[in-house]
């Protein structure tokens, strides 16, 4: 008997490492093609930029085309529209950054808290995030910046004022002002889940021992929301980085380049010069540039988070 139990015994652990080895494997068939539809989604259409970043062709002079080297890197780094462009891409990136967590945190305060009509209030906060890019820059070049037909012309008349053409006299300050008020409520809806899971218990402890609203929102609102807001950041600054229609409907990148940012450069290059090899190593360019910006995000993400996991 006693022979017959351990036997058993030695059986059922068997058993189990089985059905997980059979389970497992099942799993990894199931995923099979969507990991290989992905892969090959996102790495032919890389390895073709590559390719192309290494050769002279422009569709305009087929009978020059050919291996160019780094040639076509040497030609965009000579070029200041190209540092003009990667400059402006930074400052749309990092402006759009600060002012979208920065009001969808106080709108997320905001919202947290308890009102008449809160639920109307949040349906209209959040409605821009769901407007196409295309349709944000028809709607704020026509209706509200427009110097005669505009929303703000028509509050400048009122005030005996000069209606000012936004798009020709401050164009990265319209598209800056686009694209936030597209983004910031996706900071809203993510930094507002964030405040519901906080601990109503910590925030009655924190007012008992005599804490103000600002030392409640330094000491245990924002640490709550520290890797929300990491999220919030990383997600946004992979999408500013490749802000295209807003700038397109727009300002063309203009006046001149003063709109000019990196997607909009490789899209002049292809369909206004038709020099594919420059295009495409500009396209490596903005590739090189994101994983610079998600790394340096994740780092500092992953410092943050094992710093709190010491503490």
């Amino acid at each position: 008997m006693k022979a017959m139990s351990r036997s058993i015994q030695s059986t059922v652990p068997a058993a189990e490492a089985s059905g997980a080895r059979s389970f497992a494997r099942t799993t990894r068939l199931l995923m099979a093609p969507a990991v290989i539809f992905l892969l090959i989604w996102m790495l032919v259409p890389l390895l073709m930029t590559i390719y192309y970043s290494f050769q002279q062709y422009n569709l305009m002079m087929p009978m020059y085309n050919g291996f160019a080297g780094v040639g076509n890197y040497a030609i965009l780094l000579s070029d200041p529209t190209f540092w003009k462009a990667l400059a402006n891409t930074l400052i749309i990136v990092l402006a759009s950054l600060v002012v979208t967590v920065c009001l969808g945190l106080a709108l997320a305060l905001l919202f947290n808290r308890t009102f008449v009509g809160r639920g109307v209030a949040r349906t209209l906060a959040v409605a821009p995030f769901f407007v196409m890019p295309v349709v944000t820059g028809l709607i704020w070049k026509n209706m509200l910046f427009h110097p005669v037909y505009g929303l703000f012309a028509w509050i400048a008349r009122q005030f005996g004022l000069e209606p000012t053409d936004w798009l020709a006299h401050y164009p990265m300050l319209s598209v800056i002002i686009m694209i936030t008020w597209e983004w910031t409520p996706f900071a809203l809806l993510v930094l507002l889940t964030g405040l519901q899971s906080l601990p109503e218990d910590q925030l009655e402890a924190a007012k008992l021992d005599g804490a103000n609203a600002w030392q409640e929102f330094k000491h245990i609102v924002v640490p709550h929301l520290g890797q929300v807001l990491y999220v919030v950041v990383m997600l946004e600054s992979i999408f500013f980085l490749t802000s295209f229609a807003e700038i397109y409907t727009t300002t063309s990148g203009g006046p001149g380049t003063a709109t000019t940012n990196l997607p909009y450069y490789i899209f002049q290059t292809v369909f206004q010069q038709y020099d594919i090899g420059i295009a495409s190593s500009a396209a490596i360019g903005a590739v090189v540039l994101a994983n610079v910006f998600a790394i340096m995000l994740i780092r500092y993400i992953a410092g943050n988070l094992n710093a709190g996991a010491a503490r």
